[in-house]
């Protein structure tokens, strides 16, 4: 019986165990953004300790940050064999509007093959597969193929204030040969995807300040200047009418998309009139020259995401509004730097600030961008994996988002990042009715333990950057 029968036979009779299990990690409701949830990160916490060692895991420890814990475990006795750093997180999101939840988020549900609770699918499910395979390994063989070690932390949907200063602080604790992060998607149902890059972020908010209070439209308007309109003039000049971005130098260091890349992305053959329909547009918009896939993976953007000021409320105020404002925020890609990109944004809002206002740009959120060659060893053994348990070929894929704190473990441990997403877009993550398809948890164990004996089998030479 070789190793993934062994899995099969293993994950089958240990199904009930496993999901009752999971469960009681989803009833904890470890928010990280509510300080009134401070005990049940701890809790939640310990719980994964508990399961570390149930899996078999050694050298356990809660390890204490200015901010949440990081748990950390490993087992090291793969003499000569490379060593998987797995990385997660055991933070929710809110879940407000509680009243569009169909069950409780912290009363897990199973509901048509699918598991129901904040958390199911970013990220306890995916953390907890590994552990489980770690565990179905361990029971069966006694040992594993390769070295690993867990670290999962408690605040990254709040951005990882903390992890980058733990990373530093333990590189030696934390080297590795690869690391596996699970918390990224499918490119559909039953169509895996390794995602080799994430883009980075920026964001600010421009506020502007018109005169010291709101005046009178009738007795000051056409005479004084009026922030929203000013707030309007900062934000067309941002973009051109066919969707580029026109702040000066803003493309200066985009990486160019290799032809292979290209050619791997039209072989996918994305129903752009799918999507058009599935959100309810008449029109896809963007750069022209690229397709959607490579606007949304491998191009930079620049969106409005909130415009505030003046009156808003039923009927009419007729006001001139003292102040108004905006948040955008940048998505970026190889080779661009996030603080680059913001000091190139505010001389754009200087340059293009209107007479009579004044304009205060603040800085939010910062990542950068992050990329592993799509032909790496180790990014085509997850594909091999992939392919052995869903017998169909994986997609390698980039992803729009951003999980800045990758482009940080790239940087500080210089090792390879292996994306190994079991989720789907569609599984209403940082939204009410958060869930989790089943038959992905069911399968992506099947991966995960499978893909432990694909590394198993280089030499740490060869997974090099």
């Amino acid at each position: 019986m070789d190793h993934l029968q062994t899995l099969d036979k293993y994950f089958q009779e240990q199904r009930d165990t496993h999901l009752e299990q999971l469960k009681d990690f989803l009833r904890i409701p470890s928010i990280s953004s509510l300080s009134e949830h401070k005990n049940d990160m701890q809790k939640a916490a310990e719980w994964l300790l508990n399961a570390f060692q149930a899996a078999g895991l050694e050298n356990l420890s809660i390890d204490e940050t200015d901010g949440h814990p990081v748990v950390y475990g490993d087992w090291l006795h793969a003499e000569g064999k490379p060593t998987i750093l797995v990385y997660g997180h055991y933070d929710v999101q809110p879940v407000d509007p509680l009243h569009l939840w169909k069950s409780g988020p912290f009363e897990p549900e199973i509901r048509d093959n699918k598991m129901y609770a904040r958390g199911a699918s970013d990220d306890k499910g995916q953390v907890f597969m590994h552990v489980k395979a770690v565990e179905a390994l361990m029971k069966q063989n006694g040992s594993l193929p390769v070295n690993v070690k867990f670290i999962i932390e408690g605040e990254e949907e709040i951005g990882s204030p903390h992890l980058e200063k733990y990373i530093e602080a333990n590189k030696e604790k934390l080297a590795a040969d690869i690391i596996v992060i699970s918390d990224t998607g499918m490119y559909g149902p039953g169509h895996p995807a390794v995602c080799y890059g994430l883009r980075g972020l920026c964001g600010v908010q421009i506020d502007v300040q018109g005169a010291k209070g709101d005046l009178h439209s009738g007795l000051f308007g056409g005479g004084v200047a009026n922030p929203i309109h000013a707030i309007a003039e900062i934000l067309a000049s941002f973009h051109n009418q066919e969707g580029t971005i026109t702040v000066d130098g803003f493309y200066d260091d985009v990486r160019p998309l290799a032809d292979e890349e290209r050619e791997a992305y039209k072989a996918l053959n994305f129903d752009e009139e799918a999507l058009k329909e599935e959100i309810g547009v008449t029109e896809l918009f963007g750069e022209k020259g690229f397709s959607h896939l490579e606007r949304t993976w491998t191009r930079p953007t620049l969106e409005v995401n909130g415009v505030f000021g003046g009156f808003s409320g039923e009927g009419l105020k007729t006001v001139l509004p003292a102040e108004a404002g905006a948040k955008i925020t940048c998505r970026l890609v190889p080779d661009q730097d996030p603080d680059v990109i913001i000091e190139k944004l505010k001389a754009h809002i200087e340059k293009h600030k209107p007479a009579g206002v004044t304009v205060n740009v603040t800085e939010f959120d910062k990542g950068k961008p992050f990329i592993t060659p799509f032909e790496h060893p180790a990014i085509q053994a997850a594909g091999r994996s992939y392919e052995k348990v869903y017998n169909v070929p994986t997609a390698f894929t980039r992803m729009g988002g951003s999980i800045p704190i990758v482009a940080a473990f790239d940087e500080i441990l210089e090792v390879p990042v292996v994306l190994m997403g079991f989720g789907l877009s569609s599984e209403n993550f940082h939204a009410p009715n958060e869930h989790f398809h089943l038959e992905n948890f069911d399968q992506g164990l099947r991966v995960i333990g499978d893909y432990y004996y694909e590394i198993a089998a280089f030499s740490k030479d060869e997974l090099k950057k």
